[in-house]
């Protein structure tokens, strides 16, 4: 009965609305799969054990890969953690598979409920050009919606918005990608609160993505180059010391 009476008011709704609605801004759970369920709640603990975390990284699987131990050195990433970004007691919310959507639901429930970092770093929107097929003209808003629910509920941290990285998965993906990233440029220019950062060019080299700085490619099988490697993470950190260093006290 319940669905039917949302259908019927769904009819109701005139039809510019519908054409204003953008799932990937949509509050998406993924509670039905038992590894990120557990892992959810893994992260909630994470977030009540350490309160007075001055950063916060929230993303999908790169994000998560900081706390990588693979074992072949390429894929040993926690280290690099280790050294840039514990000494801050910095949280690491990454989930793999995560869409702008899955992480405005997680938002919306309670990740950050109780913290006051000084810094909050977002890197999402890679997974929005996978399976979801979400192109720049749903994926930038979304984004802009993660950043406007982070300020709303972090209201004192500054934010570091990573553009989307370089990836070698198809040419509409590396063209969402660039496209997307101008986009988020343009929109945060002068912002006082959010600070945009486009990192592609630590991972070009000859005009082409790296490969090597990578680890899908050495995967067994390999894979599409996605998740950046020890090297490639190491970058990333070297990179954002500078805004560590200014905003984080």
């Amino acid at each position: 009965m319940k669905l039917l009476f949302l259908l019927a008011a769904l009819l109701l709704v005139p039809v510019a609305a519908h054409a204003k609605f953008n799932i990937a801004e949509a509050p998406i759970g993924r509670t039905n799969l038992r590894w990120w369920d557990a892992h959810w709640h893994q992260t909630l603990a994470e977030r009540d054990a350490d309160p007075t975390a001055k950063i916060v990284w929230l993303g999908d699987s790169i994000t998560y890969y900081w706390q990588r131990q693979g074992g072949h050195g390429y894929d040993d990433i926690k280290p690099v953690w280790n050294k840039y970004y514990a000494p801050y007691g910095a949280l690491d919310f990454g989930f793999v598979g995560d869409t702008t959507a899955s992480l405005i639901w997680r938002l919306d429930h309670g990740q950050v409920a109780g913290l006051n970092p000084q810094l909050t770093i977002i890197l999402i929107g890679a997974n929005n050009f996978g399976h979801t097929h979400w192109g720049t003209d749903m994926t930038a808003p979304a984004i802009e919606s993660v950043v406007g629910n982070t300020q709303k509920r972090l209201p004192n941290a500054h934010i570091l918005l990573l553009g989307v990285l370089p990836s070698i998965r198809s040419a509409w993906i590396s063209e969402q990608t660039l496209s997307t990233n101008a986009a988020l440029a343009k929109h945060y220019a002068g912002n006082p609160r959010v600070t945009f950062i486009d990192l592609r060019h630590l991972f070009i080299k000859n005009g082409k993505v790296d490969a090597y700085l990578y680890v899908d490619p050495r995967m067994t099988p390999p894979e599409p180059a996605l998740h950046p490697d020890r090297e490639g993470m190491t970058l990333i950190a070297e990179a954002l010391a500078p805004y560590v260093k200014k905003y984080v006290h």
